[in-house]
């Protein structure tokens, strides 16, 4: 291999540096969780050592963005990358589509700044944290308390407020202690990307509750309007 080739690859240290920026929790296990995963192929060394070149990196990009951005499981993921590898497209999006708003870990509303960007009341704030349907984290509100609020704000019209939506948050509250349950024997393994593991798993059943969360409201609203 010519020098010039060689400096074309990088280590999984220097794709670690470069992503670290946008992906703070990104590590060498998350990489290789996702390379048996069959989401990327790095090359190999004669020595075993992987070399990635710079379309790795930016497929990383991708499938860590549709993660973090768009709660994708990973073989929602997979399946978008397969497919663009069939037609030949590359994988990253346009830069209009990965302009969409950060992860609910990212966002940092103060009060004000969700109240106006929800529409409610400070009173309706107030009884949406009395009841526990959302919560400040040093005085800060996420994307999440954002979908909450503006949600509520919606059912108001309705005549639905907050104190009506007890049962949804029991509910919700049963759910996460599925996922729980059925997570935490990977946490307790000591294997490389047990944590990584027990995330996706988390995500992909969050997503699949969801589903059967929302067919089930929608069969049973279709009975109570007889249809």
């Amino acid at each position: 291999m010519s020098a010039q080739a060689a400096r074309s690859y990088m280590s999984i240290g220097d794709v670690i540096a470069l992503l670290r920026g946008d992906f703070p929790d990104i590590t060498v296990s998350k990489i290789r969780f996702l390379e048996g995963e069959g989401l990327i192929e790095p090359q190999r060394s004669p020595s075993g050592y992987r070399k990635f070149t710079h379309s790795d990196v930016e497929r990383l990009r991708y499938i860590l963005t549709e993660q973090r951005d768009r709660y994708l499981p990973l073989r929602v993921i997979k399946d978008h990358l397969e497919a663009a590898d069939r037609d030949a497209r590359p994988t990253s999006r346009p830069r209009a589509v990965q302009e969409e708003p950060r992860a609910p870990q990212e966002m940092r509303l103060s009060r004000e700044e969700l109240l106006a960007a929800s529409g409610i009341d400070d009173a309706t704030l107030t009884e949406l944290e009395d009841f526990g349907l959302l919560a400040a984290v040093a005085r800060r509100y996420d994307a999440d308390a954002l979908a909450v609020a503006r949600s509520v704000g919606s059912l108001a019209a309705f005549g639905l407020h907050a104190r009506h939506l007890r049962a949804v948050r029991a509910a919700a509250e049963r759910e996460v202690a599925l996922v729980e349950q059925a997570v935490a024997p990977l946490l307790r393994r000591r294997a490389p990307g047990a944590i990584d593991r027990a995330d996706e798993a988390a995500r992909e059943m969050s997503g699949l509750l969801l589903d059967i969360h929302a067919a089930l409201v929608r069969t049973g609203v279709r009975g109570v309007l007889g249809r």
